[in-house]
């Protein structure tokens, strides 16, 4: 059975389509409850399979909430999916009332989600924790959403070490610019997040550490390890064109 969070829309929801599809038990979780609800209805009429649970993954009684939900319906979690995220949404995070909200949803969130079922799957021996990173946090162009997305690599690839050997798996699924409701004003070409969808059910059924997706942001993040002036050329003009709906 799985957990995904920020499941209502963009790359959530997208995989809980790709998921559904392969038959697994979902449990959906997301701030709006209404779109979740219904996604919910839409992927399973009998209630059964899938079921959802609105949430704030920031508020400790809230994931804790989402998880006594899961084992009360399922009885046990398989799968935790931490993909809910956010970023500042209007202008520059220095401008922002509260830029370490984005740390809190992004990081702190897994963290916590993570902390409440790795006894159940340690003890269990078998389990896995998907972590939906961004390219954003190989190549950095944004300082709150890039802390929040390095600090995740870095939480993934240490937890998966530290559970090496006890059968439960740690995957990172890094996706580039894809079409969602974070992405909705930028004028950029970008696939839709059908393509991330597709990773993260991929990683379930063959575990990996990390996975680039699309597979074109794999020279990025390979030219700003060997030649960052040359991203450090490149990336404003994205940037400019990327976040310029947001001023004002």
């Amino acid at each position: 059975m799985v957990v995904l969070t920020g499941a209502s829309s963009g790359i959530g929801r997208a995989t809980a389509y790709e998921l559904a599809s392969r038959g697994h038990r979902l449990v959906l979780a997301a701030r709006r409850a209404e779109e979740l609800t219904a996604l919910a209805r839409e992927l399973d009429p009998s209630g059964s399979r899938v079921i959802a649970v609105p949430t704030d993954v920031t508020g400790e009684a809230s994931r804790r909430a989402l998880i006594g939900a899961a084992h009360r319906h399922f009885g046990r979690v398989d799968v935790l999916i931490n993909n809910a995220g956010v970023t500042v949404e209007r202008g520059w995070w220095w401008d922002d009332a509260d830029p370490l909200r984005v740390l809190r949803v992004n990081l702190e969130a897994p963290i916590e989600l993570t902390r409440l079922l790795l006894p159940e799957l340690r003890a269990r021996g078998a389990g896995h924790i998907v972590n939906i990173g961004s390219v954003a946090g190989r190549v950095p162009f944004n300082g709150m959403y890039s802390a929040s997305k390095f600090g995740l690599r870095g939480f993934s690839q240490a937890l998966r070490r530290e559970l090496l050997g006890t059968g439960v798996h740690v995957s990172l699924v890094s996706p580039g610019f894809v079409r969602s409701e974070m992405t909705r004003a930028a004028r950029l070409p970008m696939p839709g997040p059908e393509v991330i969808a597709r990773a993260v059910a991929d990683v379930l059924e063959r575990p990996r550490r990390e996975v680039i997706v699309p597979k074109v942001y794999r020279l990025l993040v390979w030219l700003d390890s060997v030649l960052p002036g040359a991203v450090d050329r490149a990336v404003p003009p994205v940037i400019r064109r990327r976040y310029a709906h947001r001023q004002g």
